[in-house]
């Protein structure tokens, strides 16, 4: 998701945090946690959903550690199958299976002194599993195809979007493993959750891409109403296309992909939808009037309220007809 912008003071909250960049109370939370977990040596897991920017914070331990000049290497378990998975860890001996012309060693040699990160731990067989136990208890392990021990000195930072507790009812996930790695918890926070910070994470986008496009209230309005699935990820996509199809000085709604200018629309002179989304959209704006009353139509304070940002807060009143009194 990139990293925050340097400034000429030291940064606070989470942009205190390499590469994370936003204020939303989860987000400070996570620099919190981060920040006093960094000085110990004990595993770290990272839960959240894809694009949610596990592996920043990953890295941010790294950096933020004793460890942080030595190496930091990922390991994406996922994309793996469980025989290369466990060459990749623990690495191999010369003629350990076909295609084994010559000795490798794996991360957990090459990444002695610093931090190795696992993403996307749930997907671990559990003949790996028993392996990276092993590990985590006494800090030994075996190349595959040898009988040497080797000791590794490697701090564990281990992310997922799968539910471990569930796993370990159902048998999927080793009870044992999962409290050795489950010694310090983040929990990221999807992008839903903290709209607030979309402006920042905008802003932050379109300065990467080094472009001065500038980005109207109406199409960040429609941002920051967008239900985001693919979380931070995604809106950096969303920003990417919006610069590639920009034709003028501004990035219009025109620009935005289907799934967030079909999801945000109310066309002019539509009726209300009637059915469950009706009803679902006038529990909405009787919840947005409720909260706009409550601050004597103070935006600002409704918006924090509710959870949202101002601009999407003042694009739902646009679109159901609240306006303050006379």
């Amino acid at each position: 998701e990139g990293s925050a912008a340097a400034e000429s003071t030291p940064p606070t909250g989470a942009e205190a945090l390499p590469g994370l960049v936003g204020t939303a109370p989860q987000l400070l939370e996570v620099a919190d946690i981060v920040r006093r977990a960094a000085r110990s040596t004990v595993p770290v897991l990272i839960l959240g959903e894809s694009g949610t920017g596990k592996e920043l914070v990953a890295k941010a331990v790294h950096e933020l550690s004793p460890r942080q000049g030595h190496s930091f290497t990922a390991v994406h378990a996922g994309a793996l199958n469980a025989g290369v998975l466990e060459s990749e860890l623990f690495g191999h001996e010369k003629g350990a299976f076909t295609g084994a012309d010559s000795e490798r060693k794996g991360r957990f040699e090459t990444a002695d002194g610093g931090t190795l990160f696992l993403d996307e731990l749930g997907e671990i067989p559990q003949t790996t599993q028993v392996k990276l136990l092993r590990v985590l208890q006494d800090k030994t392990f075996e190349r595959v195809g040898g009988s040497q021990q080797l000791r590794t000195d490697v701090r564990l930072v281990c992310a997922t979007n799968r539910n471990l507790r569930e796993m370990v009812k159902d048998g999927g996930f080793r009870e044992d493993l999962f409290y050795r790695v489950n010694v310090v918890t983040v929990t990221m926070p999807p992008l839903r959750e903290r709209t607030g910070d979309i402006p920042r994470l905008v802003k932050y986008f379109l300065q990467k891409e080094g472009t001065k496009l500038e980005m109207p209230e109406d199409v960040l309005a429609r941002l920051e109403a967008y239900h985001w699935p693919g979380n931070v990820r995604e809106l950096e996509n969303v920003i990417r296309r919006c610069i590639a199809l920009a034709t003028g000085d501004a990035i219009n709604v025109e620009d935005l992909p289907p799934e967030i200018t079909q999801a945000t629309r109310l066309p002019p002179g539509e009726e209300a939808p009637q059915g469950l989304v009706g009803d679902l959209e006038r529990i909405e704006r009787n919840t947005l009037l409720n909260a706009l009353k409550e601050t004597g139509w103070n935006v600002s304070r409704a918006a924090r309220i509710l959870g949202v940002g101002r601009t999407a807060l003042q694009y739902k009143m646009k679109k159901y007809g609240l306006k303050k009194p006379e």
